[in-house]
């Protein structure tokens, strides 16, 4: 199994090289928008990618 750390860094990879910058902005800002104000911990990081791949 892939460590977490090396899907992370080719997930990057993929979204910076391969999405349109239109599309990489919206999903910025929905990441950002969904967390800002709330604990770290309490942020279930799977989830929320979820959340903007079905926005967009």
């Amino acid at each position: 199994m892939i460590p977490e750390e090396v899907e992370n860094r080719i997930a990057t990879y993929f979204f910076h090289r391969y999405l349109p910058d239109e599309i990489m902005e919206k999903v910025e800002v929905g990441l950002l928008t969904r967390c800002i104000d709330v604990e770290k911990e309490e942020i279930d990081m799977d989830e929320r990618k979820r959340q903007i791949v079905n926005t967009y």
